[in-house]
């Protein structure tokens, strides 16, 4: 695992529909602010993508530095939602095999164009969320 200076920060495809869905998903529920978000098409976003060997170009898995520390591929996943209130109860799944987690996240990731598609350009948050994106 790798380290980061800056911690809570979710690296996301910014211009994969679901990965710009989930990132909504968890600044709803982040009551606190506790997350910040860095699509990798940013500087910030693609910097930190090849600092943890994730291809700019052509991600295949979001990340999040939490505690100092880089998880990536369901992990990543299930350490962001164990953070949000009323969803604590995810952290049972790591009890799951990472090879089965990760192969079922790997078959989402590779599919995600495919079937949630994909935007033409980085999406672009509302005022609200725009005050925690990092670029």
């Amino acid at each position: 695992m790798s380290t980061w200076p800056e911690d809570d920060v979710i690296l996301f495809d910014g211009v994969c529909i679901f990965c710009s869905r989930w990132v909504r998903f968890v600044a709803k529920r982040d009551k606190t602010g506790r997350f910040r978000f860095t699509p990798i098409q940013s500087d910030y976003g693609t910097r930190l993508a090849r600092t943890f060997g994730i291809d700019p170009d052509d991600p295949d898995t979001n990340a999040v530095v939490h505690g100092g520390v880089v998880f990536m591929k369901s992990d990543a996943a299930l350490t962001v939602l164990s953070q949000l209130p009323r969803w604590g109860w995810v952290r049972v799944l790591f009890a799951v095999p990472k090879p089965l987690r990760d192969a079922a996240y790997g078959l989402v990731a590779r599919n995600r164009y495919r079937i949630f598609g994909k935007y033409d350009a980085c999406f672009v948050p509302d005022a609200d969320l725009r005050a925690r994106v990092i670029e």
